[in-house]
């Protein structure tokens, strides 16, 4: 086994480090997600936490690790009786981004159910991790069906296998770490609120620390075992201390005031459910067994909401994370109860000894007084124009509110990554046919099997009841469900947008389908148009937060440039397709249609540019932004040529009228074609 980095020389991140250890104390806090830029040792810390946790007594031989002092009565491998028990290190079992479904909840062995009539299963993942470490590193990156059953087996502490009528059931009870970066994308909300603590780290800006870090790790890659043993009395003390605070844990007392507290600020902060109340519960009590008290104070509170809810009070995607701390202090302060207080005017925080507050360290907040960024410019004042920016440029407009949008898909069937926009072939979903198995058996099409097998049953001896069923007869099922798909959206930000009201609903709309794309598992990206030229605002990412960032700084104003737009749009789908050919992309074009610029003649160059996309069979929705009583229709006119569809800024929203109408009518319409 290779030497791990010893958690005791991991240099800062507090806050992180604090997080995994108050969980080895309360492994109910719930485990940590750990939010942060990639190359601030998120991992390192995780891996080398499993090396301070206490041994785990087992039942000797049972693969479902059952406690010999309470064994499962439902476990696989029992009843066990009076067996032996045993001891093993704590488990840290890592969950592969890519891992298939029979690797996380265990799977059959089909072939040997059908050929010799019996039941074997081989435990997953999920039962390897079981009284352990569930470690998922990119964890926002997981697909949909492993999250699912993660947050099964994370709710009911038990994991369920159904194949083909046969059940199995087992223990999974673990503590579930996530490391993720957030410019990949975000997490679901359900799995979200499935982590008790949240942890946001960074690299450090002090040189001094930086240098350190580095000399540490060059140290340990140059001769590991040698530098874990300098640091292995930190790490038997550590371990210690983690030992004694697990047994001080059953004497804290959590007192009515201290638990009115933790109420009254999770209904400050509007958390969803009762979720956040208990976890802020369990983690103030391990933070008074980590500093060796039996009463939970204030202070315990206040550090437990600030791992506890940030995670929790996001509305949306685009929300930033983290806790307003003046409100949080304002919160307990307001229901503080009768604490004894016997100095008025405290000298200062942090005055518990070594890690008797587990308090947070300083922020480094800047001053109070806003910054000229900050400042709000009148509507009526001229906004200053960046350096290099064109004639008639305007500020920035704030997005309009977002909305429910209709759903807008790729036609026909797909093989992309696992999503909630278009159709496609999966490993989940409904049924729809059948056919020979490419490798592992996974998912068995029993009907088509036996038909199959049941025209060389005499060949093959078979007289009376019963089926020999052989390798070749075996059956895959084939599914359809749905894919994420590559949105990309192409934003007219030229002069004809710039009306303060119309680039309101515009940016509003578009926030409005990233929302739309969050929620579906999409990748997108934005290219915008203006001036003379286009520019890749963002390259195609799973980040949309990163994409409603750069909407809501896009300027205005200048000519309309559209086939500079559209050609800047179809470079960024063919480097896209050659990077993954599988995802299927949309193309959003958000104009009012009209072309003032990018040549001689911007009308003809934008139908040439057009037809490039339909030429490629790029599916492509047009947003048609123009307003006004007399309306020219150029919007409707550039979806042809791209092959697409136009809808209006209000038949984009789901519970439009016009847009129901206009579906009720195009259906009419390809009734009677078909006629």
């Amino acid at each position: 086994m290779s030497t791990r980095y010893p958690f005791t020389a991991v240099v800062g991140m507090d806050d992180l480090r604090l997080a995994l250890l108050l969980n080895a104390v309360s492994p109910a806090v719930g485990g940590v997600l750990v939010r942060g830029e990639k190359g601030t040792a998120k991992s390192t810390a995780v891996r080398a936490l499993a090396e301070l946790l206490p041994e785990v007594p087992v039942v000797a031989g049972c693969r479902f690790s059952c406690d010999p002092a309470s064994p499962d009565p439902g476990c696989p491998d029992g009843p066990h009786g009076d067996a032996p028990g045993s001891a093993r290190p704590a488990r840290m079992v890592e969950l592969p981004v890519g891992a298939s479904e029979d690797r996380l909840v265990g799977a059959l062995d089909i072939e040997k159910a059908l050929a010799e009539g019996v039941k074997a299963f081989e435990p997953g993942l999920l039962a390897a991790a079981h009284r352990g470490i569930l470690y998922v590193d990119e964890v926002n990156l997981l697909s949909d069906h492993l999250i699912d059953h993660l947050l099964d087996a994370a709710a009911m502490g038990a994991s369920h296998v159904e194949r083909e009528g046969v059940s199995v059931r087992h223990a999974a009870r673990f503590l579930l770490v996530g490391t993720m970066n957030p410019e990949e994308g975000e997490l679901r909300p359900q799995l979200l609120d499935r982590f008790g603590l949240t942890v946001e780290v960074a690299a450090s800006r002090d040189p001094e620390q930086r240098v350190e870090v580095v000399r540490r790790r060059l140290a340990f890659e140059d001769d590991a075992a040698a530098f874990a043993a300098r640091w292995a009395g930190e790490e038997t003390a550590l371990r210690g201390r983690i030992v004694a605070a697990r047994a001080l844990l059953p004497e804290v007392t959590l007192g009515d005031a201290v638990l009115l507290q933790i109420a009254a600020t999770c209904a400050a902060f509007e958390v969803d459910g009762m979720r956040a109340d208990i976890v802020m519960a369990r983690t103030a009590t391990a933070l008074a067994a980590w500093a060796g008290r039996t009463e939970v104070t204030s202070e315990d509170v206040r550090q437990a909401a600030l791992l506890a809810l940030p995670h929790r009070r996001r509305r949306s995607p685009f929300d930033a994370p983290g806790l307003d701390e003046d409100k949080l202090d304002e919160t307990l302060e307001q229901f503080k109860g009768d604490e004894p207080d016997d100095d008025p005017e405290p000298d200062g925080p942090g005055d518990g000894g070594p890690g008797g507050g587990g308090g947070v360290p300083p922020q480094g907040e800047g001053p109070d007084a806003p910054s000229p960024e900050s400042a709000e410019v009148p509507e009526s004042a001229p906004a200053p124009a960046p350096h290099g920016s064109g004639a008639g440029e305007r500020a920035a407009v704030k997005a309009a509110e977002p909305f429910r949008t209709k759903v807008l898909s790729v036609p026909g069937l797909g093989e992309g990554a696992a999503g909630r926009r278009s159709r496609a072939r999966t490993e989940h979903g409904r049924t729809t046919g059948s056919a020979r198995p490419r490798g592992a058996l996974t998912k068995l099409h029993l009907a088509a099997t036996v038909q199959a097998a049941a025209p060389h049953q005499r060949a093959r001896g078979r007289s009376g009841p019963g089926l020999v069923v052989r390798r070749d007869d075996l059956r895959q099922a084939t599914r359809e469900g749905r894919e994420g798909n590559l949105v990309l959206f192409a934003v007219d930000a030229s002069g004809s947008m710039a009306a303060r009201q119309r680039m309101s609903a515009v940016k509003g709309a578009v926030l409005s389908l990233l929302l739309d794309a969050y929620q579906r598992r999409d990748k997108v990206g934005l290219v915008t148009f203006r001036g003379r030229d286009a520019e890749v605002a963002l390259p195609p990412t799973s980040s949309v937060d990163a994409a409603a960032a750069r909407l809501e700084k896009l300027p205005t104003g200048g000519r309309t440039p559209l086939s500079a737009g559209l050609l800047k749009a179809h470079d960024v789908l063919r480097i896209e397709r050659l990077r993954d050919p599988s995802r299927r992309p949309l193309l959003v074009v958000v104009t009012d249609g009209r072309a003032t610029g990018g040549g001689a003649d911007p009308v003809a160059l934008a139908a040439r540019a057009a037809r490039l996309h339909a030429a490629d069979g790029t599916a492509s929705v047009v947003v048609d932004c123009e307003t006004g009583p007399v309306r020219l229709g150029l919007a409707g006119t550039l979806a042809r040529e791209l092959g697409g569809t136009a809808v209006t800024l209000d038949e984009l929203r789901a519970d439009s009228i016009a847009g129901l109408v206009r579906d009720v009518q195009a259906a009419g319409q390809t009734k009677r074609r078909a006629a």
